[in-house]
C-alpha cells in the first residue's frame, strides 16, 4: 500500500459544507486529514451555519464515531461542544455532563482498550491557571509531572492511591515504629 502525497493544505475551520464532505469521503488520499482537526473546527468555523455544523457532524459521525468517542479522552471539551452542538448549556449542565458521563466513558475505554497511562490531549499540556504569561503555557509534560495540568490529572474514584512497594515500605515503617513503643513501654516497667 503506498503512501499518498495529497495534503489538504488549508485549515478545516476555512472549509464549506460540500468540502467537508468531499474531504470526510476521500480521507484516506490525504495525509493531513485529522479526525481531532475535523471536530475541532466545527467550533472554530465561523463560515457555516449551525444546520450546516450539525449536518458536517452528523456526517463525519457516520465515518468516524469510534475517533469522535475517544475525544472524551483527549480533548472533553471539544466532544462536549461537538456532542451538543446548538444546545445552550450551562456551566452546571456542562459540569454535570463531565462528571456523570465523560467521566464513566473515560474510565470505560481506557480499560477496553487496555490502556494503563492516562497521558492525553489535554491532561497532557502545562495549562497555567496561575498567570496569563507562564513561560510553560501549552509545554507537554510527562505523566505524573509537576506543574498544572489543563483539566488536572485524569483520575477515578476506583483509583488505588500509591504503588504497592510504598504501601510496603510505610508498613515496614510502622512496624519499627511500634516495636520501638513496646521496648519503651517495657523500659519503664
Amino acid at each position: 500500500m503506498s503512501k499518498n502525497n495529497l495534503t489538504i493544505g488549508r485549515k478545516f475551520n476555512t472549509l464549506t459544507e460540500k468540502e467537508y464532505f468531499f474531504y470526510i469521503d476521500n480521507h484516506k488520499q490525504y495525509s493531513d486529514f485529522n479526525t481531532l482537526g475535523l471536530y475541532r473546527s466545527l467550533k472554530e468555523n465561523k463560515h457555516l451555519s449551525l444546520e450546516e455544523k450539525i449536518r458536517v457532524r452528523d456526517y463525519a459521525h457516520a465515518k468516524f464515531k469510534k475517533a469522535f468517542d475517544f475525544l472524551q479522552v483527549k480533548d472533553y471539551h471539544t466532544w462536549i461542544y461537538v456532542e451538543y452542538l446548538g444546545v445552550d448549556l450551562t456551566e452546571n449542565q456542562e459540569n454535570s455532563i463531565y462528571i456523570h458521563v465523560i467521566r464513566k466513558n473515560q474510565q470505560l475505554i481506557l480499560k477496553n482498550k487496555k490502556i494503563k497511562h492516562r497521558n492525553f490531549g489535554i491532561y497532557s499540556k502545562h495549562i497555567c491557571w496561575c498567570y496569563e504569561c507562564c513561560p510553560q503555557e501549552g509545554l507537554m509534560l510527562k505523566q505524573g509531572a509537576s506543574g498544572g495540568l489543563a483539566g488536572g490529572d485524569m483520575v477515578f474514584r476506583t483509583d488505588q492511591h500509591g504503588s504497592q512497594k510504598e504501601k510496603a515500605e510505610k508498613r515496614k515503617k510502622d512496624r519499627k515504629n511500634e516495636k520501638k513503643l513496646i521496648n519503651r513501654e517495657k523500659d519503664f516497667d
